[in-house]
């Protein structure tokens, strides 16, 4: 069955802010690097790599539906994040906001009776718990170290462990 234009156009309104997400973590991963603060540098880019495949699942649904994919220019991000700390609790902040971008398109998904829609967006909303407690349990992390740069070099080891997982795809899945 075809998208609905409504849906359509949320979804691909979704798309665009996912891949800002990506830009947004990947502007926060470049700034780690120049920091010297690889390992979260690293988890940063890994989050990047993670958004990309969440805009994916939406830009192949928007196809599998007979829908159009529309792909506008991104906005730009900010670069000039003074440590780790401002940058996890920007991150939680705008996992936060996603989190209300993700219920909305569910709220229409379920005003259009969408249903294939709705199971799909189910994986989206599981998801947002895990990248804001994920954020959120960082935050706290940095908030309790203070100004402990031994503290902080530990996190940076722990941070640079994360491996990337493509979570978008049925298990065995594989990948292009």
């Amino acid at each position: 069955m075809k998208i609905g234009q409504k849906m359509e156009d949320a979804l691909n309104s979704q798309i665009n802010a996912e891949i800002y997400s990506a830009y947004l973590y990947l502007g926060m991963s470049a700034r780690c690097t120049e920091l010297n603060l690889k390992g979260i540098a690293h988890w940063f880019y890994v989050q990047a790599q993670e958004e990309m495949t969440h805009a994916m699942k939406f830009y192949r649904f928007v196809l599998e539906r007979s829908g159009r994919a529309k792909l506008p220019a991104i906005e730009g991000v900010r670069c000039d994040w003074k440590n780790p700390l401002e940058m996890f609790e920007a991150a939680y902040a705008h996992e936060q906001k996603v989190t209300g971008l993700i219920n909305t398109l569910m709220d229409t998904a379920n005003a259009e009776r969408d249903h294939a829609c709705a199971s799909m967006l189910n994986w989206f909303i599981d998801e947002q718990v895990e990248e804001e407690a994920n954020a959120s349990e960082i935050s706290d992390k940095l908030r309790l170290i203070g100004e402990s740069k031994e503290a902080l070099f530990m996190i940076d080891k722990e941070l640079s462990l994360r491996i990337f997982v493509d979570r978008t795809q049925p298990t065995g899945a594989a990948q292009p």
